[in-house]
């Protein structure tokens, strides 16, 4: 940690604080601490190593402080997290012989979806709702299929939980922000393993982001158990967005891109 002046470090702690804050209620935290871990001077498999590490704090502490609030059944949940945790090896294991780029074409789509989604769906609130398929038959398909997507690929992992609990399981939307904090953390974990065995990790820069996230996990998660929908559904559509703009900024010949910037010429030509 020498190279690393005081300041540097006092940005990273205020990354994963903020990062572990926002992920708690709506996930995204990467959209904060992946630019810092690359503005520091981390190669990009080190930043993406070392932000599974500061995020599995984070949802680990949200996922804890939402379990002694009661929001969790971890018994009921045994089969969802052991096949997201197997998921997400998968697809730590697949993003080492496969080319990515596909995902990363269709992804702005998905969280655009999203963000419309939670944008129109005004009831979406405190009540449960009708449950459409089986916790277990969840667990086969979307918890193995999303923490896949979390090992091989990653933003918006926590949106798509959200999303998929909510529409599926019929949760409220407190209680499937809580059960997504779990799974993530399964998945975040999951690809850490990986990453802690390939020697990817700068553990000086990653356990100081982790002091932060843990706190901003416990932080987020109070304030999700204490204003519910008013709070998580306007951050579920902001880091939705954010995160399709952040994707296409990345890529720019990426389609939905050419289509704003077409779109943009001909409204103001």
């Amino acid at each position: 940690m020498d190279f690393f002046s005081p300041e540097l470090l006092a940005l990273m702690f205020a990354a994963g604080l903020f990062a572990g804050f926002v992920d708690a209620i709506a996930g995204g935290g990467g959209l904060i601490t992946l630019p810092v871990l690359l503005t520091v001077g981390l190669s990009p498999v080190q930043a993406i190593a070392t932000n599974k590490l500061q995020g599995s704090f984070g949802t680990f502490s949200a996922t804890l402080n939402f379990i002694r609030k009661g929001h969790l059944d971890i018994k009921a949940w045994i089969l969802p997290i052991v096949l997201t945790f197997i998921g997400a090896a998968s697809g730590v294991l697949v993003l080492r012989s496969v080319d990515s780029s596909f995902l990363v074409n269709a992804i702005p789509f998905l969280l655009i979806a999203i963000a419309i989604y939670f944008l129109f769906q005004r009831k979406l609130g405190d009540e449960d709702r009708h449950q459409r398929i089986s916790r277990n038959v969840f667990a086969f398909f979307f918890g193995t299929g999303i923490g896949f997507y979390d090992g091989f690929f990653g933003p918006g992992t926590g949106s798509f939980f959200t999303l998929a609990i909510v529409t599926l399981l019929g949760y409220n939307i407190l209680k499937a922000t809580a059960h997504a904090k779990l799974l993530n953390f399964t998945s975040n974990f999951a690809s850490l393993l990986f990453f802690i065995l390939g020697d990817s990790l700068v553990w000086s820069v990653g356990l100081i982001m982790a002091c932060g996230s843990v706190i901003g996990g416990y932080l987020g998660a109070q304030m999700t158990m204490k204003h519910g929908a008013r709070i998580i559904r306007p951050l579920l559509v902001v880091t939705s967005i954010l995160m399709t703009v952040k994707l296409i900024h990345s890529n720019p010949d990426h389609i939905l891109g050419r289509w704003i910037v077409s779109f943009l010429d001909v409204f103001l030509s």
